[in-house]
């Protein structure tokens, strides 16, 4: 792939994070309301351990681009971090920041 491919796909990817990680911040800001029922609470509480879910798994993914930008700027960008061996650009137009091949990935997922 080339290299400014690469930099827009990590840039868009980084982007969409970034807009995501706003949004779940933006919901915490409301304005609590003074009177709430308790179902209302049991589901806020249901809400914030939805959203400190998402908000981890963004924060996983964001540092996935972040390496995959270290690996872009080290020319390494591309290449399996296991094996070394090259991932299709057709994964990387999909997922920008993939560190394996397909069969790593599948190979890891199954243990």
């Amino acid at each position: 792939m080339e290299p400014e491919r690469a930099r827009e796909l990590l840039a868009a990817e980084r982007a969409r994070i970034e807009r995501s990680i706003a949004g779940l911040q933006h919901e915490d800001d409301a304005e609590p309301q003074d009177q709430e029922e308790e179902g209302d609470l049991a589901t806020d509480l249901e809400e914030d351990e939805l959203d400190e879910g998402l908000r981890d798994d963004l924060g996983e993914q964001l540092a996935a681009v972040e390496r995959a930008e270290a690996r872009l700027a080290a020319g390494t960008y591309g290449l399996s971090i296991r094996s070394g061996e090259p991932i299709p650009d057709e994964r990387l137009e999909v997922v920008p920041a993939a560190e394996l091949t397909v069969d790593e990935e599948r190979a890891n997922e199954r243990g």
